[in-house]
């Protein structure tokens, strides 16, 4: 284990190992265990006053275990050493219930690791461990005060906002095959809405922050100028004429079409043949101006992390390269279900290669186009690709902005709109585990009036 866990992990360790060994003598052929602690604190102001003040500190432990080829994954938040002793000793009685499963076992030790440092991954803001109460209460009043200033202005203010939260967390992974390792980190978060009155009409608009930082984060004043100017935005909207549209995905909401990737890019899609992706590895899936790349270990990533949930070594993983698609999700289990190397079984951090101009740049480079700002509600088909969300955005003609839109949905196939892509921007959002840039996408299904 690298100093660092060890040292601010100790405790969680220990429960690791006693719980480990205890689990290996009453039956057990292999174990996995984690053990966790986390605080977090959210804060909301409405009217001048405080609307909700929480605090919560959660311990948990979570023992997966194989005995007989038989394999089941438990969890309990008491960790007092007679309760774990009890609780484990049922754990592995009750695997005699179960099917065999033999292909559940853990990856080689080789195989496990850490993929960058604890320093290296640099998740763990000490900002944390010095905010009081009194810095948080701080804050969200002036971000509210911030909210009242500038939605003044307008005089048609229904009700503001704002909320900050944060929280610290602490886990420890330790198997049988002689694993043992932690990691911490830190996260803040700042979000500030707006209501409006328009006749018997309530627009609404928010503006959300995620870093792991404090310092990473827009100030407050900012925040509260974008959350006035988007709720202004859509004042009047209203639908357009049905019909096929260039689509500006803005680069903070562009993760809700590219993730609709991860379920047919999953292990377990393929193996069940609820992928639209079976078989198309090496081939291409979308526009030769799409490259992603899974990378856990960007410091200070939302999604960085030192090993994934097989705890095998984390590392950089093309996904789609120039719109060929290079890697699947597969975890070792369903590595050897689909007798293929294992990759990783989860997604981390998605990085999108940026283009060279700029959103404004590629918003007057079209005639006439939808801007979605949000995306409200809707589902999508792992199986095919087919999707259909309800929209929120701007309509851009001769690039200018003409128009607020509401009460529209977009609709198509995942494989058809990626290949679609005509533009990816210079301006990567780097508020998500996605990062990635606008995206102009040309020839788009929209419903409206």
């Amino acid at each position: 284990m690298s100093t660092l866990a060890r040292s601010e992990t100790a405790d969680l360790t220990d429960v690791a190992l006693r719980v480990t060994e205890s689990a290996k003598r009453h039956g057990a052929e292999e174990v996995s265990v984690t053990v966790s602690i986390g605080t977090h604190v959210t804060l909301t102001r409405r009217g001048g006053q405080v609307e909700q003040a929480t605090e919560a500190t959660t311990r948990g432990l979570v023992v997966s275990l194989l005995a007989r080829d038989r394999f089941t994954s438990n969890s309990t938040s008491d960790l007092r050493p007679d309760a774990l002793d009890s609780f484990v000793r049922r754990c592995v009685e009750s695997t005699r219930f179960i099917e065999e499963d033999p292909l559940r076992r853990l990856p080689e030790r080789e195989r496990c690791g850490r993929g960058v440092s604890e320093a290296q991954l640099d998740q763990d803001d000490p900002t944390w461990r010095s905010r009081t109460a009194a810095d948080r209460a701080a804050q969200c009043e002036n971000l509210e005060r911030l909210l009242v200033e500038h939605g003044r202005k307008g005089g048609d203010v229904v009700s503001c906002s704002a909320s900050i939260a944060d929280g610290r967390a602490e886990a420890v992974r330790v198997l049988s095959n002689g694993f043992a390792d932690g990691s911490i980190g830190a996260w803040f978060s700042v979000a500030a809405d707006m209501t409006l009155a328009e006749g018997d009409k309530r627009p609404e608009g928010f503006s959300y922050y995620g870093a792991r930082y404090l310092s990473d984060l827009p100030s407050d004043e900012a925040i509260a100028e974008e959350a006035v100017r988007n709720t202004r935005e859509r004042l009047g909207s209203r639908p357009i004429a049905s019909g096929s549209y260039p689509m500006l995905l803005e680069n903070k909401v562009a993760g809700r079409i590219l993730g609709m990737l991860g379920g047919p890019l999953s292990g377990g899609a393929l193996h069940e043949g609820r992928s639209c992706l079976i078989g198309k590895k090496g081939t291409p899936i979308a526009s030769d101006l799409l490259t992603i790349v899974d990378d856990p270990t960007i410091p200070r990533g939302l999604g960085s992390r030192p090993w994934d949930g097989d705890a095998l070594v984390a590392r950089p993983m093309p996904v789609i390269g120039r719109g060929v698609l290079q890697n699947y999700y597969i975890s070792q289990y369903y590595a050897r279900k689909l007798g293929v190397e294992p990759t990783t079984g989860g997604r981390s951090n998605w990085i999108v290669t940026p283009g060279a101009r700029s959103f404004r740049e590629i918003a007057r480079s079209v005639p006439k186009a939808i801007q979605v700002t949000g995306f409200l509600g809707g589902n999508s088909n792992s199986t095919t690709g087919d999707f259909s969300f309800g929209i929120r955005g701007l309509l851009w003609e001769n690039g200018e902005v003409t128009q607020s839109l509401s009460e529209m949905n977009v609709s198509g196939n995942l494989l058809r709109i990626l290949g679609q892509i005509g533009e990816v921007g210079d301006d990567p959002w780097t508020f998500s585990s996605t990062r990635s840039p606008s995206l102009l996408i040309h020839d788009v299904r929209f419903s409206g009036a």
